[in-house]
């Protein structure tokens, strides 16, 4: 509870980028376009998924919704952005600002949990191609994939019910774009030990262990291609699952960047770059990777615009 002399916070005030400032509608049209663009290439990958008959594999299923994921994580951070930038500082309550995390952490497990049934598909095609078809059938992959947006939205649920009950009191100025835990908690007035460690629990257990099966899964691959006698066989094995190695590289990277490297408050627009890279050059560059090492969505792309 604040106290007697003190103003109960309503709404929070992000401060954006200070270097935009100064090429304000550069900025805002530049950032536009990535947003448009990223929208567009999702939105391309989903519909070709959608009405292929070729790309019904459980790969293509785990990249759909992979697309759709990054059109939710750049919608809620980019739209905040754009409003920042125009008017320099950007007014948002308490309420939609937890939400707008919520939506931030929501995306985010969902992306880690696809990315590693996508490593599980690549693994049992290269080290078990006979039971592939077998354990990845429609029904299967149709259940990891249900399975990563309903796990998600429950675990993230319950982290937000912890964050609503927070009181702010005077402090209202958050020095980021768009609402993250650290700027959130450090705002708040009340006890936010309990919040602090079911947020870590959560990324622990939900996005370090992921990435460790998925490290896991390409020790096995790595080693059985290895095993290959033909280099032709090796080269086209390793081929089947390059596309999801770089996505795996760049989602994971840029996250072990912007949570795992310490910054300090000389770093923070070091920080909030960081952030940026996660949250428009990853799904500007996943639909890319995809789409130009694979020769069946370029197929049904000269088909779609035929």
């Amino acid at each position: 509870m604040c106290r007697n002399n003190q103003t109960k916070v309503t709404e929070f005030v992000l401060l954006g980028f200070y270097s935009f400032y100064d090429y304000k509608i550069l900025s805002f049209l530049l950032f536009l376009f990535v947003y448009v663009v990223i929208v567009s290439e999702n939105l391309l990958i989903v519909l070709l998924i959608s009405v292929s008959h070729y790309l019904k594999h459980p790969m293509y299923i785990f990249l759909k919704n992979l697309s759709v994921a990054d059109i939710l994580s750049t919608s809620n951070a980019v739209i905040p952005l754009l409003n920042v930038i125009l008017k320099k500082t950007e007014k948002i309550h308490v309420s939609h600002c937890i939400f707008q995390y919520y939506i931030l952490c929501f995306s985010g497990f969902v992306q880690s949990f696809l990315l590693t049934g996508m490593s599980f598909d690549r693994f049992l095609a290269i080290c078990h191609p006979l039971r592939y078809a077998t354990i990845m059938n429609a029904e299967n992959c149709l259940r990891l994939v249900c399975s990563s947006w309903l796990v998600a939205f429950i675990l993230i649920t319950s982290e937000m019910i912890l964050l609503y009950q927070l009181q702010f009191c005077e402090s209202n100025v958050i020095d980021h774009f768009f609402c993250d835990i650290a700027p959130i908690l450090e705002l708040s007035t009340s006890n936010t030990t309990l919040a602090s460690w079911y947020d870590f629990t959560l990324s622990l257990f939900f996005i370090f262990v992921p990435f460790l099966l998925v490290i896991v899964s390409y020790i096995c691959i790595i080693v059985t291609i290895l095993q290959i006698s033909s280099e032709v066989g090796r080269k086209k094995a390793f081929s089947t699952c390059s596309s999801h190695l770089a996505v795996v590289c760049t989602y994971y990277g840029t996250l072990i960047a912007i949570y795992l490297v310490p910054s300090s408050q000389r770093l923070l627009d070091e920080n909030k770059y960081r952030t940026l890279m996660y949250t428009v050059i990853t799904p500007l560059v996943n639909p890319i990777i995809y789409s130009l090492k694979n020769q069946e969505i370029i197929g049904a792309m000269k088909k779609l615009f035929h």
